[in-house]
């Protein structure tokens, strides 16, 4: 199992999501012996999962089911542990493509916070790229550092403890895109344009005040940043339905042949759309710029 390969058969040791319902999943890690508890009952490890194939469905212990799905960024982002605030697919899906990410790009992260982007990130530059991500807090740092080794894409990230704003990524010269979700982005904007190559490259600043996005696109015009642009993401879900509509009644049609009118007036079903009542709010705002060649 790994969170940039897919694997068809559930191991000892995969850390696997298992799927309750729409709005409820939960990550396990899967060890020969032990038992997971769910409302519908126990799933057993050595017996329910290690050797079958992932997707299956699972028979819990008081006769409900769930099935047992391979862990990909979107899953984990909508099951990991909360450290910090995170990033959700939305942003991320918006990051990963003004970023210009793909396979073999280089990209330096601050902060780490619960890896929710980091992984998205992962997924997208491997298997020959590389993620520089640094986090403050020490703890958080230790925490993430373990976590991508569970996940088994260790081998694609460096994960630092230190102070972007005054000690910067720890690398020079080597990055395609540069990310910065911390509470003073203008202070490491400097920092950001010494990791990247001298070829350019595009830096995105997630913040979640407007106060803090004047600071940074000024910061970022200073160090001559070109392309600086701001946008907000927001996700409105539509709901699909049928309906069924009557035919319209225009008069008799004195050129046709009379015929005898139907007892019931006829309708048609289709399928419509119902925007939502209510749409998730703010967010933040994410900021984009590209360095100029030099």
């Amino acid at each position: 199992m790994s969170f940039v390969e897919y694997s068809d058969i559930i191991q000892d040791g995969d850390v696997a999501i298992v799927y309750l319902g729409h709005d409820s999943m939960m990550p396990i890690k899967v060890q020969h012996g032990a038992q997971t508890q769910t409302r519908y009952g126990a799933i057993r490890h050595s017996t329910d999962l290690i050797g079958q194939r992932y997707g299956l469905k699972v028979t819990c212990t008081k006769g409900g089911w769930v099935h047992v799905l391979h862990p990909t960024p979107e899953l984990w982002t909508v099951t990991l542990p909360h450290r910090t605030q995170i990033l959700y697919t939305t942003d991320i899906s918006v990051i990963t493509m003004m970023l210009e990410l793909k396979p073999g790009s280089v990209v330096c992260e601050s902060g780490t916070g619960s890896g929710s982007l980091s992984h998205a990130i992962l997924r997208t530059v491997a298997p020959t790229g590389h993620l520089h991500t640094v986090e403050f807090h020490q703890q958080r740092a230790e925490k993430a550092a373990e976590e991508f080794r569970e996940h088994r894409v260790d081998h694609l990230v460096t994960v630092r403890n230190q102070d972007v704003c005054k000690e910067g990524f720890g690398v020079t010269g080597v990055a395609d895109a540069v990310f910065l979700d911390i509470p003073s982005p203008w202070e490491a904007v400097g920092h950001a344009k010494a990791a990247m190559k001298r070829h350019g490259g595009r830096v995105c600043s997630f913040s979640p005040c407007i106060e803090q996005v004047q600071r940074t696109c000024e910061a970022l015009a200073k160090h001559s940043f070109q392309e600086i642009s701001t946008m907000e993401v927001l996700l409105r879900t539509h709901d699909v339905r049928t309906v069924s509509l009557p035919l319209p009644d225009f008069g008799p049609d004195d050129t046709a042949q009379k015929k005898e009118t139907p007892s019931k007036q006829a309708v048609f079903m289709l399928k419509t759309t119902t925007p939502p009542r209510e749409i998730p709010g703010h967010t933040g705002y994410l900021t984009f710029a590209t360095k100029p060649r030099t």
